[in-house]
């Protein structure tokens, strides 16, 4: 093996090892060759030019639901080290919402219809704020990178030891090895995640849980037939969706109290996470 091949392949297996952590909640373990404090800086600036191309709604009913669920929910989240930051997007033709890196959340008046209620968007906030405090954005920054240099090391291992429509060929099928045997079910992996965290937290935060099932299939009747088969999408299919929502109900209702309650509205509550070294 030339030098070079060697130094890419030592690289590739050494950055598997010096970036191993522990998912909180889920206790999967997890990729990351980023901090937490970059993934936030990268998050905040995202977020900052989303607003800068967005009309934002500051006042209003639909604005004050954001506020009061969201807050709600990033209270039982427990991230200490997150500034948290609510944007309501004025586009009723987008039925979406995310949570990035460090906190920042915005919301799409178009899923409104499809929440409609506090208990809905609690399901919506949950599983986005799952997402952030499951450090998902530096898990797919690390994903893809791993993907780039395993490429790499396959071009070094190829180059010049097949002729170049073999190369092309092979590298081709690689980059789609890569896209479709692992990208995509690693952003599938994510997604089942965020269900399991944010009904978690919807449930700690005082919202029934039952009510996440009850979202999702409102979301697939809204979508409706034209879903792209579950191996070319980075989400679970509606069904496995919602079927594992349904398993999960049972193991997070005894963490459920009515808003209202002493126990919801105690600011002190805390996840009891894992610890995964960050």
């Amino acid at each position: 093996m030339k030098t070079s091949h060697r130094v890419l392949a030592a690289a590739a297996i050494g950055l598997l090892f010096v970036s191993c952590q522990t998912a909180p909640y889920t206790g999967r373990k997890q990729f990351m060759l980023i901090s937490a404090a970059t993934e936030a800086q990268m998050g905040a600036q995202a977020y900052q030019e989303v607003k800068t191309k967005s009309t934002l709604v500051q006042s209003g009913p639909q604005y004050d639901q954001m506020i009061r669920v969201g807050k709600r929910i990033a209270a039982v989240a427990d991230e200490p080290d997150f500034e948290w930051e609510f944007s309501l997007i004025k586009d009723d033709k987008t039925a979406n919402a995310f949570c990035l890196p460090g906190g920042k959340i915005a919301v799409y008046t178009g899923i409104l219809p499809i929440t409609q209620s506090d208990e809905g968007l609690a399901v919506v906030l949950g599983h986005e704020i799952g997402h952030a405090v499951e450090h998902h954005g530096a898990e797919r920054v690390t994903q893809q990178t791993g993907a780039d240099l395993a490429l790499g090391v396959a071009d070094q291992f190829l180059t010049g030891g097949t002729s170049g429509t073999t190369h092309s060929l092979v590298m081709s099928a690689l980059g789609a090895g890569a896209q479709f045997g692992v990208l995509l079910p690693f952003s599938r992996t994510q997604e089942s995640e965020a269900d399991h965290v944010g009904l978690i937290l919807m449930t700690k935060a005082g919202y029934p849980p039952e009510e996440a099932a009850a979202f999702w299939k409102r979301m697939t009747a809204k979508a409706g037939a034209g879903a792209p088969p579950e191996f070319l999408s980075d989400h679970p299919s509606d069904e496995k969706r919602i079927a594992a929502i349904e398993g999960w109900i049972p193991e997070v209702k005894s963490q459920y109290s009515p808003i209202g309650t002493s126990r919801t509205d105690d600011p002190s509550l805390r996840r009891g996470k894992k610890s995964n070294g960050r």
